[in-house]
């Protein structure tokens, strides 16, 4: 497998590094992070003009990208940056359009913000469980239920919502203004929604949506993966920054080799994490797509958590600050794991398989 990416991607991500690095410091990104409406309107736009959602979807559908390695590296330039602009949503949701075949210029553009309204307080990642409920209503659809924890929903100006219908689980449309949107603000940042339907007007998508639903979700783990890669690099950069030049007993801390070896660990699980991702990219939209993504999520969320801890641990007491960024990122990764499934949830689904 060629690891090297390809001039266009290259191109692409060395774009969207340099804006965030330049346009969006670390300031800026704690304001909006954390800061209703939980992203910055001037940043998405200017996110958008870049290209970055045309990069998501395929060319018949009016991007320029939309395979696995296009998405992970908008993700990974998004993880290097902790840029929480509600991304992820755009990605999933032109998933579906595209599954529907609707066009999706307004998504593409950035002239409106998707959110997709899948998990519920007693279907968490699983589609089995769902209990939003859709009735015909004239000539169109109406959805009572609630949807919990939808990422960039507090943002959105559509919801793309899994309701059941005639015993399968369908695909609609909600203008958000329709529903009732509760939105607030997570605790490494960005922002989601609890969604209340009651009678709410809906548009049909798919029938039948759970197969571009498990293929939406598919994309969403790999674009988590891709931004815990590229979170996991920066943090991995600061920590080894700091070893050597944080200095005790007149010497840098960096020289002591019980620090060195956890530092190569730390250095060896980022790698790891890396190639699974690599490979789950390689996979999205093949037979074999779901193991992969369950395997690469299982990996990143234990990786992950295994180099905030070390970092944090390595830092000392400033690492707990929040002045100092790798608090952040160390916040971050420990809550990837809870999005689009948790490790335990992606193990049994790799047994399962």
């Amino acid at each position: 497998m060629d690891f090297d990416l390809t001039e266009d991607r290259q191109m692409l991500s060395d774009s969207l590094t340099r804006y965030l690095r330049e346009k969006y410091p670390f300031e800026a990104r704690n304001k909006a992070a954390y800061e209703a409406p939980y992203h910055s309107q001037a940043h998405w736009e200017a996110l958008s003009e870049l290209g970055t959602l045309y990069a998501l979807a395929p060319e018949e559908a009016g991007g320029f990208g939309g395979s696995g390695f296009d998405i992970s590296v908008v993700f990974e330039a998004m993880g290097g940056a902790l840029c929480p602009e509600p991304v992820l949503g755009a990605l999933m949701a032109s998933r579906l359009l595209s599954a529907a075949g609707v066009d999706q210029d307004a998504l593409l553009s950035g002239a409106e913000k998707y959110a997709v309204a899948t998990g519920e307080i007693d279907a968490w990642y699983g589609l089995d469980a769902i209990g939003t409920q859709a009735k015909p209503a004239g000539d169109g659809y109406t959805l009572s239920g609630r949807k919990s924890v939808v990422y960039g929903g507090q943002a959105a100006d559509q919801l793309l919502v899994a309701a059941e219908l005639d015993g399968k689980v369908a695909l609609f449309q909600v203008a958000a203004d329709a529903a009732s949107v509760n939105g607030y603000g997570m605790i490494d940042g960005g922002g989601a929604a609890e969604v209340i339907l009651e009678d709410t007007p809906a548009t049909l998508l798919l029938a039948d949506a759970a197969e571009a639903l498990a293929d939406a979700a598919n994309a969403g783990i790999v674009a988590l993966c891709a931004e815990a890669v590229g979170a996991m690099d920066v943090l991995q950069q600061m920590t080894v920054e700091y070893l050597r030049t944080r200095k005790q007993f007149g010497v840098a801390i960096g020289k002591f080799q019980a620090l060195q070896h956890r530092a190569v660990d730390m250095l060896t699980e980022i790698e790891q994490a890396r190639s699974i991702t690599i490979k789950a990219a390689a996979e999205l939209g093949g037979p074999e797509a779901a193991r992969y993504a369950s395997m690469a999520k299982n990996l990143i969320g234990r990786a992950g958590r295994l180099v905030a801890e070390e970092a944090i641990q390595m830092h000392g007491g400033i690492a707990m600050t929040w002045e100092y960024p790798g608090s952040h990122y160390a916040k971050r990764l420990v809550m990837i794991d809870a999005q689009l499934g948790d490790t335990d949830y992606h193990l049994s689904r790799v047994m399962a398989a």
